[in-house]
């Protein structure tokens, strides 16, 4: 990774209100506490929840870690975010067809050789949770809010490892979901 020009990663879920708001804040957390030079945004495949500001239950649990998620908004992921990110992160496996659907239709509009983009699983590399989903707790109780969280800083810790790992002044290589 280069130390002058960040690192951009997106994360990515169904509505961008529940995990990958959190996951981007948690990511956010461990890079800068490792002083790495990388960006974090969230998006979501659909736009069930455009500008709304993540879900009330996540903001909680997530407070009580020490997070805040309040000023983050929902967006809906688009093709420029091909080229814009170096990185983005499907939540489940889902969300990692849309991404990669929607990754056809970028290569289509700009060119294969305009995107900068990889694209893996958050937990591509996690040794606790191994290309596991990290679940949508949005029906379900309190205790899915807490395994997202307890999902995304496992996640996060091996991401960030992948990250330092990187020579400096080279950009981080495609990664790919097998």
């Amino acid at each position: 990774m280069s130390s002058q020009t960040p690192y951009k990663v997106l994360c990515v879920c169904l509505g961008n209100i529940c995990r990958s708001p959190t996951a981007e804040i948690v990511l956010r957390h461990f890079c800068d506490e490792a002083n790495l030079n990388v960006i974090i945004d969230s998006a979501g495949t659909s736009n069930y929840h455009p500008n709304k500001a993540p879900d009330s239950r996540s903001q909680l649990h997530a407070k009580k870690r020490g997070y805040d998620l309040s000023a983050l908004r929902a967006r809906q992921l688009i093709t420029q975010d091909f080229i814009e990110f170096d990185l983005i992160l499907a939540m489940d496996y889902e969300n990692l067809d849309n991404i990669q659907q929607l990754m056809r239709r970028a290569e289509q509009e700009f060119g294969a050789s305009q995107l900068r983009a990889a694209v893996s699983l958050m937990s591509q590399h996690d040794p606790d949770f191994p290309q596991q989903e990290v679940p949508d707790p949005y029906y379900g109780g309190q205790d899915g809010f807490e395994h997202v969280l307890n999902q995304c800083e496992s996640s996060s810790r091996a991401w960030v490892q992948i990250f330092k790992a990187q020579k400096p002044q080279s950009k981080q290589p495609k990664l790919k979901v097998n």
